[in-house]
């Protein structure tokens, strides 16, 4: 059986060794009467990290502020310490893709990202431009006009033209609208080295699945408030009021079901062919008497599975809440 892998990310330069904070200090953004972001504090460092929250629950009111496109009603929001808002010195330092396209399709994707290059007064604009095409894959097609392109050919071409500059704080919406699996695997991965070179990335996303594949560090906004912050099995774990699952197989399941059932911790154990389903109000409690209840009564457990800890379930949680 033959394995495939998704190819290498090039390599990246290091960033500077002192960290580009993005950092929002109880921001708000109203329009009239209507409050887009209510309140929010965040800071960001190196690293990946992903932003969630339903439709319309101020994400790209969000990305737009840390940008510089909107002021805010109230509050700061600063880039590596200086204000974002009417200060084109931040984009000396920040990158940015946003949602909706815009492109200039009777240019050829070399025509464009040089064009960023040239705008940022880089020393060699062509080489810049050049490498940038090749962080993403477009070499190829780099002398094609930009109408010619797919989508995830158009999507790549945008984020070459924000990393021209060799941004320390990287901004994506949505970045991996139209790309097919193999590109948006090179993405991932070039993001991956990114954030690993010393980068401060955050990028939106409606699919759970690439925020939990690229970035375990999560920031939720729900109607305009920062819902949560911080590692989502973490804070899988500090959700106190929803009882936790536990998938788990052993060599005596019945048994075990049997002597679980009297910890003060569960409140349910359910036996089915794959094994046990358990629900414990106390994630600390039960992981620590497991072993001890296992070993008392002679029982081998097998598997040990959190079956409620993906990203979904957290955001399900927070978004219900």
């Amino acid at each position: 059986m033959s394995v495939q892998t998704s190819p290498a990310a090039p390599a990246v330069a290091s960033a500077p060794a002192e960290p580009t904070l993005l950092k929002l200090d109880g921001v708000s953004r109203w329009y009239g009467n209507v409050v887009a972001v209510n309140d929010i504090s965040m800071e960001l460092g190196p690293g990946v990290t992903g932003l969630l929250g339903p439709n319309g629950a101020g994400k790209t009111t969000l990305l737009h502020m840390m940008a510089g496109f909107l002021a805010p009603s109230r509050g700061t929001v600063t880039v590596g310490g200086a204000p974002s808002w009417r200060n084109p010195d931040v984009y000396r330092h920040l990158g940015l893709v946003s949602e909706r396209e815009a492109v200039h399709t009777f240019l050829t994707a070399y025509e464009f990202v040089l064009a960023s290059a040239r705008l940022h007064k880089l020393a060699r604009p062509e080489e810049a431009a050049r490498r940038a095409i090749e962080l993403v894959e477009m070499t190829d097609a780099q002398d094609r006009r930009i109408g010619t392109y797919s989508k995830g050919m158009r999507q790549r071409t945008r984020v070459a033209a924000a990393l021209v500059h060799d941004p320390r704080v990287l901004l994506l919406d949505e970045p991996f609208n139209g790309m097919d699996p193999r590109q948006r695997m090179h993405m991932m991965d070039l993001l991956h080295s990114l954030g690993a070179a010393g980068r401060t990335i955050l990028f939106s996303s409606h699919i759970l699945e690439e925020v939990e594949q690229l970035s375990g560090t999560i920031q939720v906004i729900v109607a305009g408030r920062l819902a949560a912050s911080g590692d989502f099995r973490t804070i899988r774990r500090l959700m106190t009021n929803r009882p936790h699952v536990f998938a788990i197989q052993s060599t005596d399941d019945r048994a075990l079901a049997v002597a679980l059932m009297g910890l003060p911790s569960v409140t349910g154990v359910e036996l089915d062919r794959a094994g046990l389903v358990v629900r414990a109000s106390d994630y600390g409690s039960f992981t620590r008497e497991l072993p001890k209840i296992a070993l008392s009564s002679g029982i081998r457990v097998r598997r040990l599975l959190p079956s409620d800890e993906s990203l979904e379930s957290v955001f399900s949680y927070l978004v219900e809440a």
